[in-house]
């Protein structure tokens, strides 16, 4: 189905249904195809683990991590210099 971006706006919800039953939206701008929205298979409920990495290692969006974890960066906050305003403060200050 292809549609355009000023229908789309007026019947959102019904075009979202209808993405989510399956049927796939082509939308349009100027008769020029701009979006394509389907409906996110959801997951059976029986799906294994494995099931699952193998269903997100095929995906090409994504790529396997090595499985080492990365531990954040320690990056500690200066102090404000003594005496000196905050810039909070002045901010507060000049939205009165």
């Amino acid at each position: 189905m292809e549609i355009g971006v000023r229908d789309l706006r007026d019947r959102l919800s019904e075009y979202l249904h209808r993405a989510e039953a399956g049927e796939e939206i082509s939308v349009t701008s100027q008769g020029r195809a701009i979006v394509r929205m389907t409906g996110i298979e959801q997951p059976a409920a029986e799906e294994t683990e494995a099931d699952v990495i193998t269903r997100l290692r095929s995906d090409p969006h994504l790529r396997a991590g090595s499985g080492d974890r990365v531990e954040p960066v320690s990056c500690p906050i200066p102090a404000a210099p003594t005496g000196e305003p905050l810039l909070s403060d002045l901010l507060l200050e000049d939205r009165e």
